[in-house]
């Protein structure tokens, strides 16, 4: 992935192309949103645009998912229909990638989403993108950990099984082939 912050003019281009076809293909997430007002905030941040590529070039398929009129903000969330390909088999954060001895993944969840300049879905955001659809049928995704369940070594996660949502627990240390982590970012 690109260390720097900003993508070459064609890169942006793409990107632009890429995610105003999956704006315009799945309405019923940011039903009343304009495309035109979400890709003028985008080209007013490159590092956002940044993050939204690698985003996309793990998986994700990041899409609008929301808008706050009180920060004039977009939300993108991932909305692949399982957790992003290239994000799986990741502990959750560093101090439990570090407590490994052996057999240690690649990276942690908190390390690669930031990064990648995002945040990891919330409880609530987990939730709130099962609203627009079906995802995590066969995957898991981490999402961010409170403190006191962190401190004792654990770590939770989310999926859709049965059709509900599941909250569960971990070692913040144990990763998985079919668990990785879904992003959020404000535009």
């Amino acid at each position: 992935m690109k260390k720097t912050n900003k993508l070459s003019a064609a890169e942006t281009g793409e990107l632009l192309k890429t995610l105003k076809t999956r704006f315009e293909k799945n309405m019923n997430r940011h039903k009343g949103l304009d495309w035109t007002a979400v890709q003028a905030k985008l080209e007013a941040q490159p590092d956002k645009c940044r993050s939204l590529q690698k985003m996309e070039e793990t998986g994700g398929e990041p899409d609008v998912v929301g808008y706050d009129k009180k920060t004039n903000e977009f939300t993108f969330f991932d909305c692949s229909a399982e957790s992003p390909k290239g994000r799986r088999s990741l502990c959750f954060d560093h101090d439990a990638l570090e407590s490994r001895k052996e057999f240690k993944p690649a990276d942690s969840a908190i390390n690669m989403a930031a990064d990648m300049g995002v945040d990891i879905l919330t409880e609530t955001e987990y939730r709130e993108l099962q609203q627009l659809g079906q995802f995590d049928l066969k995957t898991s995704s981490w999402v961010s950990t409170p403190a006191d369940i962190r401190k004792l070594g654990g770590a939770v996660f989310c999926d859709r099984r049965y059709n509900t949502v599941f909250l569960y627990h971990n070692g913040a240390e144990s990763y998985y082939a079919a668990r990785g982590f879904r992003c959020s970012l404000k535009v």
